[in-house]
């Protein structure tokens, strides 16, 4: 019996680190960023880490020479200050240095900018993306004809939805209708919003643009690996603010052309027949076949 209970407990642990590992999203006591699943937000985060090689150094510095002169020219220790009124040379450091600094710094971030505003390749699929006061909608730009509403599930909603599992549809981030993209495509967002400004966010893609009234923004993502990845409404925007997921659900070519080929026509057939191919490949991947 000891032993049954050890299997269980080892099988439900794998259960769940599967669960978390098909979702992206916010963890508890997190300090980092989510893992990045586009080649934008890898850029992201190197260029994160590179700037930390500067503000270090600068903040220990300022902070040493903070309490140098504290201690060195405080009344006590020099009663009698200094008249001197200009250092050519340290006048010289103080200029020099930072100008330095700044440009080791100019031109990585002028290159991350420069790929994020002009991607190498045109994209492959084009969304719009509206946000409302407190959803967001989604129409596909194609002649698919696919639009819907994307709402936060409420918790009485989970098991019509077959969303019962927390771990990949978490409480306040799961919602109704995901956006379904395939993997490794270029996927252009047109960005608007219907009432007041939003904000689309999606931290593990790198992307975050505002939602204006009677503007379209554009923006772009190429997610690299499948999964379902979550995003918030970035812009305060009113009541519900707070309560204004975006969930982007990853996937394989073969497995987008099919639940696009039958969300023209039946978008709820469609997403519950997605989750359960989902499911079952994940199912296949933690028995290790």
């Amino acid at each position: 019996m000891k032993k049954f209970t050890a299997f269980a407990s080892f099988a439900g642990f794998l259960v769940a680190l599967a669960g978390s590992a098909a979702a992206d999203q916010p963890r508890p006591w997190e300090i980092w960023h989510q893992a990045p699943a586009s080649d934008i937000m890898n850029r992201i985060e190197w260029f994160d880490a590179y700037t930390l090689w500067f503000i270090i150094p600068i903040t220990v510095l300022v902070m040493v020479l903070l309490l140098y002169v504290m201690v060195r020219f405080n009344r006590r220790a020099n009663p009698v200050a200094s008249k001197t009124s200009h250092n050519s040379a340290i006048e010289v450091i103080w200029t020099i240095v930072p100008i330095i600094v700044l440009v080791f710094i100019a031109f990585p971030s002028f290159n991350l900018l420069q790929r994020q505003l002009a991607p190498e390749e045109e994209p492959a699929l084009t969304v719009k993306a509206t946000g409302y006061q407190w959803y967001w909608g989604y129409e596909y730009q194609d002649d698919s004809g696919i639009s819907f509403d994307s709402l936060m599930l409420q918790e009485d909603e989970r098991a019509d939805a077959g969303k019962e599992d927390k771990a990949a549809y978490p409480r306040l981030l799961a919602v109704n209708n995901e956006l379904v993209v395939p993997v490794d495509t270029m996927v252009r967002v047109l960005v608007n919003g219907a009432d007041v400004i939003h904000s689309f966010a999606m931290p593990a893609f790198g992307l975050k643009i505002d939602a204006i009234p009677g503007r379209i923004n554009e923006t772009w993502f190429k997610a690299e690996r499948e999964g379902m990845y979550y995003g918030q409404c970035s812009e305060l925007c009113g009541r519900d603010h707070a309560f204004m997921p975006i969930a982007v659900r990853v996937v394989s070519m073969d497995q987008y052309n099919a639940w696009k080929a039958q969300a023209a026509s039946d978008l709820e057939g469609a997403n519950k027949m997605l989750m359960a191919e989902v499911e079952r490949e994940r199912g296949i991947r933690v028995a290790g076949n």
